[in-house]
């Protein structure tokens, strides 16, 4: 069968057509590249200055100052024993002066474990209120760098981050700005 001078045109034609999309995508430039906004949080910073933290640090202050203030009572009360002894255990009877040293001791020996006690005890309160307002303070970053567009947070440590990416501010006015949970509006 022998093809005609106009068959081969239409598949020349038909063949030039198909391809001519595939010459149009390839000869467009690519679309330009969003640039990526990128933001630095200082946790340290924000965890030291945060309202919350602020609040729970006076928080616990209140609730541990009887406590504290009962400590110091007994510090200040050994320490009256101890000049006592000091002052008077030369003329004591051997008796009154053992009594006064096993006192003064036992009244030290309490105060050690009760310190102790307390520094452990406010630690582990201070621990999971930190970790509580830790939480609250990573979503409210997420929240701050959404709202504002951020394609990525870095939080600190970093070798260098500009002032100008530095986010941790604004975070900052938010949080001190944001009605406490349980406030209405």
């Amino acid at each position: 069968m022998k093809r005609s001078a106009g068959g081969r045109w239409q598949i020349g034609a038909l063949l030039l057509a198909l391809a001519s999309p595939l010459h149009v995508l390839v000869a467009q430039p690519a679309p330009p590249a969003q640039a990526s906004k990128v933001g630095y949080i200082d946790y340290k910073r924000l965890l030291d200055n945060a309202p919350q933290t602020i609040e729970m640090r006076a928080k616990l202050e209140r609730e541990f100052a009887p406590r504290d203030a009962a400590l110091k009572a007994d510090e200040s009360k050994l320490a009256t024993l101890k000049q006592r002894y000091e002052r008077d255990g030369p003329i004591m009877s051997k008796a009154d002066g053992d009594a006064l040293k096993r006192e003064i001791d036992a009244l030290d020996r309490s105060i050690k474990r009760t310190r102790e006690d307390l520094r452990t005890e406010l630690n582990a309160r201070a621990a999971t209120e930190r970790d509580r307002i830790w939480q609250q303070l990573m979503d409210s970053v997420i929240e701050y760098a959404r709202a504002q567009g951020y394609d990525l947070v870095v939080p600190s440590p970093v070798i260098y981050a500009s002032p100008r990416i530095d986010i941790t501010d604004a975070v900052l006015d938010k949080l001190r700005h944001a009605k406490p949970a349980g406030e209405s509006p």
